[in-house]
């Protein structure tokens, strides 16, 4: 049975999603923008025959509190923090990780610092290399290069319905995409202080990208067993992300599957029988 929880970490209240049996190992579930643990609805039922399961929302996502941006940083460092104070609150300290699209940099900082908590790795859509960056980011980079009020509105796009809609069906075969997800991350963006407080992550990302080689000096010292399943027709993380892996870590299985950034909506059992197989 899933079970839906909140705890108090840090002063905010954090959600989370629970499934499986706890005597089974842990795997913990870090989403992407601009969703929320939602996005793992699929995926838990098809994996808790094996695995204890977490899926927290970031602090600013979701169910969890949400404070304004005067009253907290919105940076990855900052929701790394949190996310770690939650591990340590539910007393989690060995886990697979299984990490998507801004649970990617999240999930890396952690494992950084605390390598022995790690069992093992999925990246889905969950890049850490130059060669994962998708045309979209050259933009990105100048705005981060040369910031201006002007620059930072035209990313209030990003929130709009079409976007969000096309981030989930892009890449996808037609009429495969439930609308559930996507509409309820919609939702979310009608929240109030939506747009200034994902602004200031879109900015802060640009910490993410100089801290890749960080990243692979961690996988090269650590090698962790990994499984990079990709959705190839991804065009914001495109799948070169996923090969190179293999570079810094000899223990990586790269899988392309035919789908989008949102892999998990067309090919959840898919990916779930995927991390049976590799982490048997």
């Amino acid at each position: 049975m899933k079970t839906f929880n909140t705890i108090k970490v840090d002063d905010l209240d954090i959600f989370y999603r629970e499934m499986g049996d706890t005597s089974k190992p842990t795997m913990l579930l870090l989403h992407g923008f601009p969703s929320a643990s939602h996005m793992f609805r699929d995926l838990m039922p098809a994996l808790a025959d094996r695995y204890h399961l977490i899926a927290p929302d970031f602090p600013g996502f979701g169910q969890s509190s949400a404070p304004s941006r005067d009253e907290f940083g919105y940076t990855f460092d900052h929701l790394t923090e949190v996310i770690t104070d939650f591990l340590t609150a539910l007393h989690l300290d060995r886990f697979y990780m299984y990490v998507f699209d801004y649970g990617a940099p999240i999930g890396f900082r952690i494992a950084m610092q605390h390598p022995d908590w790690i069992a093992g790795i999925i990246s889905q859509n969950g890049n850490v290399y130059q060669e994962g960056l998708g045309e979209k980011w050259a933009t990105r980079q100048d705005f981060w290069d040369h910031p201006t009020p002007e620059k930072r509105d035209t990313y209030r796009t990003a929130f709009e319905p079409k976007t969000i809609i096309g981030q989930y069906t892009f890449g996808t075969e037609p009429h495969k995409v439930s609308p559930d997800g996507y509409m309820l991350d919609i939702a979310y963006t009608q929240t109030p202080g939506y747009a200034d407080r994902q602004l200031d992550l879109i900015f802060d990302y640009q910490n993410n990208i100089k801290m890749y080689p960080q990243f692979q000096a961690y996988l090269r010292a650590q090698q962790p067993k990994l499984l990079a399943v990709w959705g190839k027709n991804d065009p914001s993380f495109i799948y070169p992300g996923a090969e190179a892996f293999k570079r810094d870590d000899p223990n990586t299985r790269v899988e392309l599957v035919d789908s989008g950034h949102f892999a998990l909506e067309t090919h959840a059992t898919i990916i779930a029988a995927m991390i049976k197989d590799y982490f048997d």
